[in-house]
């Protein structure tokens, strides 16, 4: 360790940095034929416009549903549901909408049938269709304070499997 005062003779203080030469790009050029490298490096396509992103992103406007807004209706309209589901007010109730019947689910999209709140959230599998059995409601479709409300403490959803057939 160096006191106030006296040189460092450990050998990095010898070592001067390159920006006496120009830098690491200066030092490239001195062992390196760079204008050679410029011309057979390939390059890849030149972006045809500023609007990639736009290109490439959907077009959504805040505040609208998740995939099933137009296939559901909201949940003051059933008077079963609205008696089952004492715990939420009218303005949650309106806020929860119910998937009509006949609608095929998003395959991997997590549910939650209010008609069997006790087996939990989830997955679906890509031929499923919600039946006139079942007021599947999907959690995309639900803010998170409502879905955890419906949930309780069952958070992790169950892939949905298909019953079979004898």
């Amino acid at each position: 360790m160096a006191r106030k005062g006296q040189r460092d003779s450990s050998p990095g203080d010898a070592r001067k940095p390159y920006s006496d030469r120009g830098g690491p790009a200066a030092r490239h050029a001195e062992t390196h034929d760079v204008r050679r490298e410029e011309l057979t490096n390939p390059r890849g396509p030149e972006p045809e416009g500023d609007d990639f992103a736009a290109d490439i992103a959907p077009e959504t406007t805040q505040g609208t549903l998740g995939g099933h807004a137009d296939q559901s209706a909201p949940a003051t309209g059933d008077k079963a549901l609205r008696t089952r589901l004492t715990m939420l007010d009218a303005d949650e109730l309106a806020r929860l909408a119910v998937i009509e019947p006949r609608v095929r689910l998003e395959q991997g999209g997590t549910y939650l049938d209010l008609d069997d709140p006790d087996r939990g959230p989830f997955k679906a599998i890509g031929s499923q269709v919600a039946t006139q059995d079942n007021r599947y409601v999907a959690k995309r479709d639900v803010d998170h304070e409502l879905w955890n409300q419906l949930v309780g403490q069952r958070r992790e959803p169950a892939v949905e499997r298909p019953t079979e057939v004898s």
